[in-house]
C-alpha cells in the first residue's frame, strides 16, 4: 500500500491563478519577510480566438478552462523545480458581481477564546444566509468589515488570545451568478487540482494598494477603476466598508473589436491599440500616418493617423466609462484617491484622460513594495497587481490556517488530470 502523504499546504510555494478573458496566468512566490515576496516564476496561456473559455469573468467551457489550468500549473511547476503544484489561490470577479452587508452572532455562554474554527463557522453561516435567499447566486467572497466582542467594536479580526461570550462578525459579501463559482470548481476538478482558497478581485487589488500606500488611504476612502479585457469595474471603499461595486461588461477587447471594423484583422487591431493607441486625441503629441494591411477579403491597405486612432478609441472609452464615471461623481466628496489598474489601463495617457473627468486624484495602483528589489520590471505592471494581491492574501490565509493538509484529488479527478497531462506532453 502506498504511503500517505502528510504534506501541508504551507510547505508549498504560494501560487496565484487568474482566469482572464484574454489569458490564463499563474504566479508562484515565496515570502521573504512580512509583506515582502519573491516571484519564483510566472506562466501564461493566451486564449485562442474561437476557443475562448472565459468571458466577462465567467467560465463558459469548463473542459477548456481545466486544460488551461492544468497546463499553466504544470509549466509553472517545471519552471520553479517542483514536482507538482496541486493547489492555487484564485481571485474572482465578473459581470454579475454585487455586494451586500451580512453578519453573524454567536453566544458562547461564557467568556471563551475566539477560535479560527468559530470564525470559519460564522463565515459559512453568512454565506448560507445569502445563498438561501436567492438560489441563483453564490457568495464569491466575504471581506471582514468589523467585529464586536461583548459589545466592544474592533476592526481587526479576533485572535485566539482574545476572549468573549458574545461574538458578532460583520462582513461585506461579494456575490454573483452561481455559474461563476460552480464553473470554477468544475474547471479545477477537471484539471485534477484544487482551490486552496478563493478571494474576490477587488479585495486582492485593494490589499496590494493598501500595503504599499498605507492603510490611511483606505480609511480616508479610495476607489479602484479596474480595466480588463472584457469587463471594467469600479469599486469604492472607505473606513472598513465597501460602498460600491459596479461592473460594465466591456473592456480593452471591445476597443480592439471596434478597430477591427475599420478593415484590419483582430491581431493587428490589438497591436495597433497597444503600440500607438492614445486615450484621447487631445493627448497625441505627434500625428503620424500609418499604413496597415487590410483583411484579405478587402485587400490593399488601410491608412490611419494616430489622431484618428485616438478619436476612435475615445468614442469607445466614453461608452465603457460613462456609467462608472457617473457613479464616481456621487462619491467624490467621500474619497481621496482613484487607483487605476488592469491590463487595458496601460493605454497611453489613460491616467490623464480619467483625471479630466473627476476631482479625485488619479494614479496607477502600485504593488512594487511587495516585491523584492531584484524583481523583473515587467512584473511591476498593473496587469500583475491582482496576482500579487492574491499572493498576499494567500499568505494571510495560510498564517491563519496553519498545518492545513493539501486536499488530494479524488479518483476521477486523477484520471482527468492524467489525461490532460498526456495531451499537454504532446503539445
Amino acid at each position: 500500500m502506498a504511503k500517505k502523504s502528510n504534506k501541508t499546504a504551507d510547505s508549498l510555494p504560494l501560487v496565484a491563478l487568474e482566469l482572464g478573458s484574454d489569458s490564463v496566468r499563474a504566479m508562484a512566490a515565496r515570502r521573504l519577510a512580512p509583506d515582502l515576496f519573491q516571484i519564483l516564476g510566472v506562466e501564461e496561456r493566451a486564449q485562442k480566438i474561437g476557443n475562448v473559455c472565459v468571458e466577462q469573468g465567467i467560465i463558459t467551457q469548463s473542459s477548456s478552462a481545466g486544460f488551461a489550468i492544468a497546463e499553466v500549473l504544470k509549466l509553472l511547476a517545471n519552471r520553479i523545480g517542483e514536482d507538482k503544484l496541486p493547489t492555487a489561490f484564485i481571485s474572482q470577479g465578473g459581470q454579475s458581481m454585487q455586494i451586500v452587508a451580512v453578519h453573524s452572532r454567536r453566544d458562547q455562554a461564557r467568556k471563551k477564546e475566539i477560535s479560527q474554527q468559530l470564525l470559519d463557522e460564522m463565515e459559512e453561516e453568512c454565506k448560507r444566509k445569502i445563498e438561501q435567499r436567492n438560489s441563483e447566486v453564490a457568495v464569491l467572497g466575504l471581506v471582514p468589515s468589523y467585529f464586536k466582542l461583548d459589545g466592544v467594536e474592533q476592526d481587526e479580526i479576533p485572535t485566539p488570545d482574545q476572549r468573549a461570550a458574545m461574538v458578532e462578525a460583520n462582513y461585506i459579501a461579494f456575490y454573483g451568478r452561481k455559474a461563476i463559482d460552480s464553473q470554477m470548481q468544475k474547471a479545477f476538478s477537471q484539471a485534477g487540482r484544487s482551490i486552496e482558497h478563493a478571494f474576490v478581485r477587488p479585495e486582492a487589488l485593494l490589499s496590494a494598494f493598501a500595503t504599499c500606500d498605507g492603510n490611511h488611504v483606505l480609511m480616508n476612502g479610495c476607489a479602484v477603476l479596474d480595466m480588463g479585457a472584457q469587463t471594467t469595474s469600479l469599486t469604492v471603499y472607505k473606513a472598513g466598508q465597501y460602498l460600491l461595486n459596479k461592473v460594465v461588461p466591456k473592456g480593452g477587447y471591445h476597443i480592439s473589436r471596434m478597430l477591427e471594423q475599420q478593415g484590419m484583422n483582430f491581431q493587428t487591431a490589438e497591436v495597433l491599440k497597444k503600440r500607438y493607441g492614445v486615450a484621447s486625441p487631445a493627448f497625441v503629441e505627434k500625428n503620424l500616418r500609418m499604413r496597415i494591411p487590410a483583411v484579405p477579403e478587402l485587400g490593399g491597405e488601410i491608412v490611419i493617423s494616430t489622431e484618428e486612432l485616438a478619436e476612435a478609441i475615445e468614442i469607445k472609452l466614453r461608452e465603457i466609462l460613462a456609467p462608472l464615471i457617473d457613479e464616481l461623481k456621487k462619491v467624490e466628496d467621500r474619497i481621496s484617491m482613484l487607483y487605476l489598474t488592469g491590463g487595458a489601463s496601460m493605454m497611453q495617457c489613460m491616467c490623464e484622460y480619467i483625471q479630466q473627468q473627476t476631482r479625485v486624484r488619479v494614479q496607477y495602483g502600485a504593488h512594487n513594495l511587495l516585491l523584492h528589489r531584484d524583481t523583473d520590471e515587467k512584473y511591476l505592471s498593473p496587469a500583475y497587481t491582482s496576482l500579487v494581491g492574491t499572493i498576499l492574501l494567500g499568505q494571510d490565509y495560510r498564517d491563519s490556517h496553519k498545518n492545513q493538509l493539501v486536499r488530494k484529488p479524488g479518483f476521477f479527478e486523477r484520471v482527468k488530470e492524467g489525461t490532460l497531462e498526456m495531451f499537454i506532453e504532446q503539445q
